[in-house]
């Protein structure tokens, strides 16, 4: 016999369509794998045998094939009748053009007097397009008799957003124009939060935990509950401003069922001496005109706490002059390697000489 699709929705087997919807709908929103990511697998078969089974249950034609040959006859094929009709089935069938059937035999067709037309050997569908093709119909009238709204018992779930989908029958399988609803649907827009971050933390490198507060559908009553949940994010030495951290899911839930992602963008915070230009790392110096006539020799902290010395007791200075300090500069986040400092002097002149201080400038210059 196979699966007992009864057995898997909880229904006896002379179920009516409604019971089935509702066994389905019921055990459906239990063991969604967004809902059980702690059970893995486990949750992944049992949501697949839900939808076949509910895919099979709620079409007369594929039901009255499983009632008499059972999984195995279903997927491969019913044996061929003995004489004119396939007793017990609903309307009569007539022949089986196409082969022989039995398990491991030919897939076979026959045309059937029953609801949904033809029929085909049974080849199960993706259980997440078999739950939202469900939803999509419930919403659009093809869920007679199952009463209330779907935002009553869609917490957590994925929903809404559906197209190309025509009303539920048959098959519970979208009909001719189907779309994935994958594809149909577009996923909801992120919350985009700006994240500043120190230059001492991009060059070294940090772990932020922040706590977010979402909004979601309780399960159990339907109702939007507020709940708080920390993220951590580990900010690699050499992220860049407008570097993106995207956790999915994790914001908040809307009426349609579909989860928000989260998604934080560096922001670099200003810093007193340091600015970064790409890899790079400039910062200005100022000199007396003494200095930058005669030398000078000066200590510069780093970004990691460190003392550098640069000095320069040879050559003058010119205002707007630069100078370079390889491997001084911020980490590339991808090769580890670092760029340079560059340092860009200033020169302060005095803003007055005495009549001495001249005459004596005359005679050092002259």
């Amino acid at each position: 016999m196979g699966k007992d699709y009864y057995k898997i929705l909880g229904v006896s087997k002379d179920a009516d369509d409604d019971a089935i919807k509702k066994a389905y709908k019921k055990q459906a929103l239990k063991w969604h794998p967004d809902r059980n990511k702690d059970k893995g697998e486990e949750a992944k078969q049992k949501f697949q045998e839900l939808g076949e089974a509910f895919e099979v249950l709620s079409d007369k034609n594929k039901r009255a094939v499983y009632d008499q040959y059972g999984e195995e006859g279903l997927k491969a094929g019913p044996p061929p009748p003995s004489g004119g009709g396939a007793g017990g089935f609903p309307g009569g069938f007539g022949g089986f053009p196409g082969g022989a059937g039995g398990p491991g035999g030919t897939t076979f067709s026959f045309t059937s007097g029953g609801p949904g037309g033809g029929f085909k050997s049974y080849r199960p569908s993706d259980a997440d397009d078999i739950f939202k093709h469900f939803f999509s119909s419930f919403g659009g009238g093809g869920m007679g008799g199952m009463g209330g709204g779907m935002d009553d018992d869609m917490g957590g779930m994925p929903g809404g957003g559906f197209s190309n989908f025509s009303s539920f029958g048959g098959g519970g399988r979208p009909r001719s124009g189907f779309q994935s609803s994958r594809q149909a649907s577009e996923k909801p827009p992120a919350i985009k939060r700006p994240l500043p971050i120190t230059l001492e933390d991009l060059y070294t490198g940090t772990t932020k935990r922040l706590k977010v507060t979402r909004k979601i559908r309780d399960g159990a009553s339907g109702r939007i509950v507020t709940t708080d949940k920390v993220l951590t994010i580990n900010v690699k030495p050499g992220w860049k401003a407008g570097t993106k951290i995207r956790f999915p899911g994790e914001g908040d839930e809307l009426e349609n069922g579909e989860t928000q992602d989260i998604e934080f963008i560096i922001e670099e915070k200003p810093h007193p001496t340091f600015k970064r230009e790409g890899d790079n790392l400039t910062m200005k110096v100022q000199l007396t005109l003494l200095e930058a006539l005669s030398g000078f020799t000066k200590q510069i902290k780093t970004l990691d706490g460190r003392t550098l010395k640069i000095n320069n007791t040879t050559n003058v200075i010119q205002p707007g002059q630069e100078s370079r300090v390889a491997n001084e500069g911020m980490p590339n986040s991808k090769t580890g390697k670092k760029g340079d400092l560059v340092i860009k002097y200033e020169v302060k002149f005095p803003t007055s000489l005495s009549a001495s201080q001249k005459e004596e400038i005359k005679r050092v210059l002259s």
